[in-house]
C-alpha cells in the first residue's frame, strides 16, 4: 500500500490574462519520494510550485499538505530585504526548536562566513546563501527552483551528495540533465496546462515524452482522417435515415470541436548563427601566460594552442579565473606576463552570463534591431524582427514587451538571439544554458555541432559539455591550469579527482588525504613486520616504475589531438584505462609509504 501524500495538487486551473496557464494539472508527492517536475519554458513550472508552497491561489482545484510536514520552497529571485547578513536570513527560515548552529554550519560549508551584507551578493553567493536557508530546516518536502543556476560544478556536486543523504522529499524544476538523472526517481511532465507522470527517474524521461509525442501525433492523423471519411459520407453518402444521419452529423461536429481545441506540442527554437569568413587554422596561441590581482595568482604559466574549429570547454570553482582566462584568451585582457596571438580574420561573438546586463526598460524588438528599425541583419540578409523572435519562440505581440517583463529563460532566449546574429567565425559562451529549458539546450547544442568555428565556452553543465566539447581546461590551485582531452566525464577520468572533493586554497584533494591517512596510520600500532610485507616493500618499486611507464605511454595516445576525432571510442576506452591504471598507482604508492614508515618506525623501536 502506498504511503499517504505529504503534499497533493489536485486538478489545478488558473488562468493568467485570459490565456489559460493549467487546465488540469496535478501533483503528488509522498515521503522519501523524489520528482522532476519538467516543461518547455513558460509552461507554468515556477508557478505550479509557488502554488505547491502557497504563495499563488489557484483559480481551481486543491491543494493538500499534510499539516506536520515541514515545506521549504527554494525561489529562483529570494527576497533578502530587511535582513542585514546571511546569517541573520538563514536563520529566519529555522524552526523555533532547531538548533541555529546548522544555519552557520552550512554557510560554511557552501564558501560563506555568514557575514555577507545580502544587498551586496553575486548570483552564486544568492543562490549559496537561499540553499543554506531551505536545508537549515531539515524538512519533509524542498521545492527547489533551479537549484544550480549561477552554482559553480563544485557548489553543484555537493548539492547533489547532500539531497542523496537526506531523506527529505523532493520536487526539482533544473535545466541540468545529470542532476536530475541523479537525483530523481519519479517525473512530472507539464506540457499545454495538464501533467503526466511516469514512475521513473529522468534519465528515461525524453524517450517516453517522445513515444507519447509520437502517439499523439498518430492519434491526430486518425483523426483528422475520419473527419474527412465524415465529411465526405454526409456530402455523397447514401441517404439513410434522418435520425441515423443527424447522429453521425452530431459526431462529425463534435470531432471538430475537439481538433479545433487540441493544443499542438510547441514549436522548437530554431537557431543559426550567423556566419563571417573561416579564421585562419591557429585561432589562438598563448604561451606562458600569467595574471595576478591583490597578490593572488589567477592564471600561473599557462600555454595552449587552439585550432579553427575546436570546441574547448572551461571549468572550475566560482571565483578560480575563469573569466579572466578567456578574457586573455581572446585578447580582451592583457596578460601581465607570456603572450597571446589571435589568427587571421578573427570574428568574435560573445554570449555573457549577466542576464541583468540588460536593460529592462528596453523592448525585445529594440533589443534585437539596436532601435529604431523592423529589421535586422543575419548572415548578411535582412530578416524582419518577427520572425526572427519566432525562431526564438517569442510571440508577436512580445516585440514591445520590456526585457524586465521577460522571465529567465525568455531572457537567456534573447540574449542568444543578439549573440548569434553578429557574424562570427568564433563564439565565446559564458554560462549559456543558464534558465534555459531542454529542448532548447537541445537546438543549442546541435548548432555548436554544426558551427563551423571554433567554440570557447564556460559552463557548469556536465551533460552539455560530454556531448559538446573536445578539451576541457580545468583549475588545479595556485593559478596552475591544465587542458585534458574530451568532455567533462573524460577529464575526471584522466584526473583521478572529483572537482567537488578540491578545497579551494590549495589543499590536496579529500579523497586523496582520507585513503591515504588510514594506510599510513594503520601500521602504527603493528610492531612486526611480516615475511609479505617485507616482500612487498621490496617488489613495489619495480611494480610502481612499471604502472608510471604504461601510464605515460596511454597520456602519450592520449595527448595526441587527432586520437579524439580519429576514433572516439577507442579514446575513451584508452581513457578509462588510464584511470584505473592512475588508481592503481595511487594504491601502490600508498601502500609503498605505508610499509616504508612502518620500517622506520621498527628501525628506530630496535
Amino acid at each position: 500500500m502506498a504511503p499517504p501524500p505529504l503534499l497533493q495538487l489536485t486538478d489545478i486551473a488558473l488562468t493568467f490574462g485570459g490565456t489559460p496557464l493549467f487546465t488540469g494539472a496535478n501533483l503528488s508527492v509522498s515521503t522519501g519520494e523524489r520528482v522532476s517536475l519538467v516543461g518547455r519554458n513558460g509552461s507554468g513550472k515556477s508557478t505550479l510550485l509557488k502554488i505547491a508552497a502557497g504563495l499563488v491561489e489557484p483559480d481551481r482545484g486543491s491543494v493538500f499538505v499534510q499539516p506536520s510536514a515541514v515545506v521549504r520552497y527554494l525561489s529562483q529571485e529570494p527576497d533578502f530585504s530587511g535582513f542585514t547578513s546571511t546569517l541573520a536570513y538563514v536563520e529566519a527560515g529555522l524552526r523555533a526548536d532547531d538548533d541555529s548552529y546548522t544555519a552557520s554550519s552550512l554557510l560554511e560549508e557552501l564558501g560563506l562566513t555568514g557575514h555577507e551584507d545580502p544587498t551586496h551578493l553575486s548570483g552564486g553567493e544568492a543562490r549559496r546563501t537561499s540553499l543554506a536557508r531551505v536545508l537549515a530546516a531539515s524538512p519533509d518536502i524542498l521545492l527547489l527552483d533551479e537549484p544550480t543556476n549561477h552554482l559553480d560544478l563544485t557548489t553543484i556536486e555537493w548539492l547533489e551528495k547532500d539531497l542523496l543523504g537526506r531523506r527529505t522529499a523532493l520536487v526539482i524544476i533544473s535545466h541540468d540533465r545529470r542532476f536530475l538523472s541523479t537525483l530523481s526517481r519519479s517525473t512530472v511532465w507539464l506540457e499545454r496546462g495538464a501533467t503526466r507522470r511516469i514512475e521513473r527517474g529522468f534519465e528515461h524521461f525524453e524517450e517516453w515524452r517522445d513515444m507519447l509525442l509520437a502517439e499523439e501525433e498518430k492519434e491526430q492523423h486518425k483523426a483528422d482522417r475520419k473527419i474527412a471519411a465524415e465529411e465526405h459520407w454526409i456530402r455523397y453518402g447514401v441517404s439513410g435515415r434522418r435520425k441515423r444521419n443527424m447522429r453521425r452529423v452530431g459526431l462529425l461536429q463534435e470531432m471538430k470541436e475537439r481538433r479545433r481545441d487540441y493544443r499542438g506540442a510547441e514549436g522548437n527554437v530554431t537557431m543559426t548563427a550567423g556566419s563571417a569568413a573561416p579564421s585562419g587554422a591557429l585561432v589562438i596561441e598563448a604561451k606562458n601566460i600569467s595574471k595576478t590581482y591583490d597578490g593572488r595568482k589567477i592564471v600561473d604559466d599557462f600555454s595552449i594552442r587552439i585550432q579553427r574549429g575546436d570546441r574547448i570547454g572551461i571549468v572550475g570553482p566560482n571565483g578560480s579565473g575563469k573569466t579572466t582566462l578567456i578574457s586573455m584568451l581572446t585578447g580582451t585582457l592583457a596578460p601581465d606576463t607570456g603572450s597571446v596571438k589571435l589568427g587571421s580574420t578573427l570574428a568574435v561573438a560573445t554570449l555573457n552570463q549577466h542576464r541583468d546586463s540588460l536593460d529592462p526598460n528596453v523592448t525585445v524588438k529594440d533589443a534585437l534591431t539596436g532601435g529604431g528599425s523592423d529589421t535586422l541583419s543575419v548572415n548578411g540578409a535582412s530578416k524582419h524582427v518577427i520572425g526572427y523572435m519566432r525562431d526564438f519562440l517569442f510571440s508577436p505581440e512580445q516585440a514591445r514587451t520590456p526585457l524586465g517583463k521577460l522571465s529567465g529563460g525568455e531572457r537567456g532566449r534573447l540574449m542568444l538571439a543578439q549573440a548569434l546574429a553578429k557574424p562570427s567565425n568564433m563564439l565565446v559562451l559564458d554560462e549559456p544554458t543558464n534558465d534555459l529549458d531542454m529542448e532548447t539546450l537541445d537546438v543549442l547544442e546541435e548548432m555548436l555541432t554544426d558551427y563551423p568555428g571554433t567554440v570557447l565556452l564556460i559552463s557548469h553543465d556536465r551533460d552539455f559539455l560530454d556531448r559538446l566539447v573536445g578539451g576541457v581546461i580545468v583549475p588545479e590551485g595556485n593559478g596552475r591550469w591544465t587542458e585534458y582531452a574530451g568532455g567533462y566525464s573524460d577529464m575526471l577520468a584522466q584526473r583521478g579527482a572529483d572537482l567537488a572533493r578540491e578545497k579551494r586554497g590549495g589543499e590536496p584533494p579529500k579523497e586523496t588525504k582520507e585513503s591515504t591517512t588510514p594506510a599510513v596510520a594503520a601500521p602504527a600500532t603493528k610492531r612486526k613486520m611480516t615475511f609479505k610485507d617485507k616482500h612487498a616493500l621490496e617488489t613495489l618499486p619495480k611494480t610502481i616504475a612499471a604502472l608510471q611507464t604504461d601510464a605515460e605511454k596511454l597520456q602519450a595516445k592520449i595527448n595526441d589531438p587527432a586520437f579524439y576525432t580519429r576514433d572516439r571510442a577507442a579514446f575513451e576506452q584508452t581513457t578509462r584505462d588510464l584511470g584505473e591504471l592512475q588508481k592503481k598507482l595511487a594504491r601502490a604508492e600508498e601502500q609503498w609509504l605505508a610499509l616504508e614508515i612502518q620500517r622506520e618506525e621498527m628501525s628506530g623501536a630496535n
